[in-house]
């Protein structure tokens, strides 16, 4: 009888541990392999290396010997172009195109972005992760900045599933090579960093009205690396 009674309890422990769900998978920042990452270098010659040195002087009041940073802040944006090679070529010569009239007196120096992200999720990787590229105003010193192709007529959030798997897997991939990133910020949000030691810009009338990449997408990334405890931007401002 007892030996009958052993065996119906160990037959029905057996059961309710093939009935247990399995525990929620913890969240590593080891990086994801394989992450595909297509290099498209844009030009990034002596030229625009000694235009962001004067940029990184007359905007950050700092002499550097090279234009490396130590990065604090993964920056999301959009082009507002659906053209994946015409937002390229933007960015592509080292000296600003001669129509951004709104920011050509800050400097010369073209706007740079480290990565872009095409509409169907291709990773593309425009220059060294750890140069400083001209983005956003204030932050570019500690900020690697993610360009995403859309944002039609620069109003729209039309970026696809695609770009939202893309720009996580990338947040991921970033935090686990640069432990010193703190901070997960949109274009839109960059002025609720003037509240923080990050920002430097010097010059008090440089600044511009973003809406890029908007709530909605920054909502859906910071979901998605939730368990990186990123810091979003203060609020107040």
């Amino acid at each position: 009888m007892t030996r009958i009674l052993l065996l119906s309890m160990a037959l029905l422990s057996f059961t309710a541990c093939g009935k247990e769900e399995a525990k929620p998978s913890v969240c590593s920042t080891k990086p994801i392999q394989p992450l595909q990452i297509i290099d498209r270098p844009i030009d990034f010659g002596p030229q625009r290396i000694a235009m962001t040195k004067e940029y990184i002087k007359t905007h950050y009041g700092m002499n550097v010997e090279n234009i490396e940073i130590t990065p604090k802040i993964i920056m999301l944006h959009w082009t507002a172009d659906m053209d994946l090679d015409k937002s390229f070529k933007r960015l592509q010569p080292e000296k600003l195109l001669s129509d951004r009239k709104d920011i050509v007196k800050a400097s010369a120096l073209n706007v740079s972005s480290q990565f872009m992200v095409a509409r169907d999720g291709t990773i593309y990787r425009l220059m060294p992760e750890n140069w400083m590229a001209r983005h956003v105003i204030g932050l570019n010193y500690s900020t690697i900045g993610i360009e995403n192709i859309g944002g039609k007529e620069n109003k729209i959030d039309d970026l696809t599933p695609a770009q939202r798997q893309a720009n996580i897997d990338l947040v991921m991939y970033l935090k686990a090579k640069y432990p010193t990133i703190e901070y997960l910020v949109g274009h839109h949000e960059y002025r609720q960093m003037e509240q923080t030691s990050l920002w430097l810009e010097k010059d008090k009338g440089y600044r511009t009205v973003k809406s890029d990449p908007g709530d909605k997408f920054m909502t859906d990334i910071r979901k998605g690396v939730k368990c990186l405890h990123l810091k979003a931007p203060p609020k107040g401002q």
